[in-house]
């Protein structure tokens, strides 16, 4: 969400009895999902149709439509190719979608890469006597994907197309709505809620002095009275409640809520939909919310989930080992010429259900640096670290030996990172639920990781603790397979610490 302009704010203190008429413009106000689905449809039409023009221009396996639905395992290969691409290069981030330059980089590498997967592929594509197409598949989807983005990021961020919401609230949580989706990064990049096609066009509160005041450039536009009226007014798509503790709404409020929900407007709590913007879970405003400590009810498919997720683990984890004992001689060799001492690292932390185990690491600091320092938190050119150790964390090969904290069940490849034990008692002293993210098996990486570097603040750790909690809430296939493809990017960009 955006703002809505700092115009003066219309005053709605007494709704007029005659309403001055005007040409209502067609609103097609499109929600992230339906953002998100209405790229994804174009980006597999665009695809399926640069490959049914490369094969019909160089070849004849084409030449009626009937051939082309007799040929689907092509597309469905094609499909899923594009499919792991499209995490990997993050292609349906909204903010980065609304973004020309960025979009129609990200999708051409997408394209291009799939393409080139998709070339090598045998059996399950156009015979490879035929590939004579491939230049010519790549070149269409690249093209024509890339176009169609450009043509999306011009086009879909009008006002048209622009998802409103009205806030309920304007104390501490509808603020802090507004505060999350105004921040722009320390980097210098575009706010990251950009491009989600929802805008804030005010607020309302109960205080009659606040009618008209300016909260971070939002408008307070009216109270309780006026709810109906702004709503059809200022034609909102969408009721924000910003009130954390439901006890605090007046009835007054509670039937104006109502009578919108009744004209049949959505209405959702703030918590909800700044999970839904951000990918976290609003911890300081959720109030006693007993769910987000009990996290995923214990159904059937958590219990699958579970199972299969050990397995892969398990597996996972035997691939590391193989990977260790290769990897293991060349970390010796440079640890004996940056810093000789012992391979190992090993350090306690809190695993699920609040046990302590010692997590394994290839050694990246001076020996005994821990025992000079104690317990701090990772930092950017941290002294302790020598040059090979930060060769080994730039690239997270000192992660790899966990595989062996995997095999022993004390930690998955996906999963919230365990914490210290010093900092966990003073974290879980300061803020809500912090011990809720015991609740599953630590992991390697999770969605916290993939979202933001070290926590080496007390704010940040707030935050990583939101992304983890938003983890434990929907943990699923989708969501661990996101993750590891992402990991898979940030690894190769080089950004351990």
């Amino acid at each position: 969400m955006t703002s809505a302009d700092n115009a003066e704010a219309p005053s709605f203190d007494q709704p007029s009895t005659t309403k001055r008429k005007r040409v209502r413009l067609p609103s097609m106000g499109l929600r992230m999902s339906e953002r998100k689905l209405l790229l994804m449809v174009f980006d597999v039409l665009f695809l399926c149709f640069s490959l049914i023009l490369a094969v019909s221009l160089r070849t004849d396996l084409l030449p009626s439509l009937e051939a082309v639905l007799l040929s689907s395992k092509w597309y469905v290969t094609l499909l899923i190719v594009w499919a792991v691409m499209a995490n990997v290069f993050d292609v349906y981030n909204l903010a980065r979608s609304a973004d020309p330059g960025h979009s129609f980089w990200a999708t051409a590498g997408a394209a291009g890469l799939t393409g080139f997967i998709y070339l090598g592929i045998p059996w399950l594509t156009p015979p490879l006597a035929n590939r004579s197409y491939g230049v010519l598949f790549i070149f269409f989807a690249v093209v024509s994907v890339s176009l169609w983005r450009i043509l999306y990021a011009s086009l879909f961020v009008q006002p048209v197309f622009q998802h409103r919401a009205l806030v309920v609230g304007a104390g501490a949580s509808g603020q802090a709505l507004v505060s999350a989706l105004q921040k722009n990064s320390s980097a210098g990049k575009a706010n990251p809620f950009q491009g989600t096609g929802n805008i804030i066009v005010g607020f309302t509160d109960d205080d009659p002095i606040r009618v008209g005041e300016l909260v971070l450039g939002i408008p307070i536009l009216g109270d309780s009275k006026n709810l109906v009226y702004l709503v059809e007014s200022l034609e909102v798509d969408e009721l924000v409640i910003a009130i954390t503790e439901s006890t605090s709404i007046s009835p007054d409020l509670y039937e104006a809520i109502l009578d919108c929900r009744e004209k049949g407007l959505p209405i959702v709590t703030m918590p909800t939909i700044y999970e839904r913007l951000t990918g976290r879970v609003a911890i300081e405003h959720a109030g006693l919310n007993i769910e987000l400590a009990t996290g995923q009810s214990d159904g059937a498919f958590l219990r699958m989930f579970n199972i299969v997720k050990r397995v892969i683990d398990i597996f996972g984890a035997l691939a590391g080992i193989m990977l260790l004992c290769l990897i293991a001689p060349v970390v010796v060799l440079g640890n004996l010429i940056a810093s000789p001492g012992p391979l190992f690292f090993r350090q306690d932390r809190l695993g699920r259900g609040g046990r302590v185990i010692s997590v394994i690491k290839f050694r990246s600091m001076l020996p005994g640096a821990e025992e000079q320092s104690g317990a701090v938190w990772a930092a950017e050119n941290d002294p302790r670290v020598t040059s090979f150790g930060r060769w080994l964390r730039n690239t997270h090969m000192d992660e790899i030996p966990q595989c062996i904290n995997i095999l022993r069940g004390e930690m998955s490849m996906v999963g919230p990172r365990p914490e210290r034990p010093e900092f966990v008692e003073q974290l879980s002293k300061s803020i809500p639920f912090y011990r809720a993210r015991h609740s599953v098996r630590p992991g390697i990486t999770g969605w916290a990781q993939i979202h933001q570097d070290y926590g080496d603040s007390f704010s940040l750790a707030v935050e990583k603790l939101e992304y983890d909690l938003y983890y434990i809430k929907r943990a699923g296939f989708r969501l661990d397979t996101v993750i590891m493809l992402r990991t898979i990017t940030k690894v190769l960009g080089l950004k351990g610490r």
